[in-house]
């Protein structure tokens, strides 16, 4: 399943970069984030999203949204809440070129689950990039386990779950740790 926020037009020297939605762009809920209401931009992540497009970067964001599955709340809320994360980018200068989304139940036997790697392929071929050292950006072990599976270089941030991944250990190889989406978007654009 994708959403996409503006017209995709791959090319060869594509900057990509993946990200995790909720704990790393806004504050994460144990009860999932079911309406516009209840999403809140972590603060910095919009202006490091707006960073990170002004250095070149095409940012997508890959997100396990179970509660869809669950019966919690319906696409068009799902829309809805992508549509007030849009607006809040774009007050900033900032915006998300594609939203690829798993709406499947934790117990389904999808491919596109993360930790299964199929979103990010998904994401891979619909650009047209090879995946190989893409920075895919989390808060949870499986969103860094999605990354290595296809290669790309995984980054964990400590908003949202990101101190209980961090603590509970087995990162995949090369894992960076930052304190969250402003800190990993300026490692980046210094990397450069």
């Amino acid at each position: 399943m994708v959403q996409f926020a503006t017209d995709t037009h791959a090319h060869r020297m594509l900057k990509l970069i993946v990200l995790d939605r909720d704990g790393v762009i806004n504050h994460d809920s144990d009860h999932f984030i079911k309406s516009p209401e209840e999403w809140r931009a972590i603060p910095g992540s919009l202006e490091a999203i707006a960073r990170l497009n002004q250095a070149g970067y095409r940012v997508v964001v890959a997100t396990n949204q179970s509660g869809v599955g669950r019966g919690l709340f319906g696409m068009t809320m799902l829309t809805s809440i992508h549509e007030k994360m849009f607006k809040a980018l774009a007050q900033a200068g900032g915006r998300i070129d594609a939203v690829f989304y798993c709406p499947h139940a934790a117990d389904s036997q999808c491919d596109c689950r993360k930790p299964k790697p199929g979103m990010l392929e998904a994401i891979g071929s619909r650009f047209g990039v090879d995946l190989t050292d893409v920075p895919a950006v989390g808060d949870g072990l499986r969103d860094l386990q999605a990354a290595h599976a296809v290669g790309a270089r995984p980054m964990l941030v400590l908003t949202g779950k990101g101190e209980k991944t961090l603590a509970a250990g087995n990162l995949p190889p090369g894992t960076m740790v930052f304190p969250d989406l402003a800190f990993a978007a300026s490692a980046l654009l210094a990397g450069e």
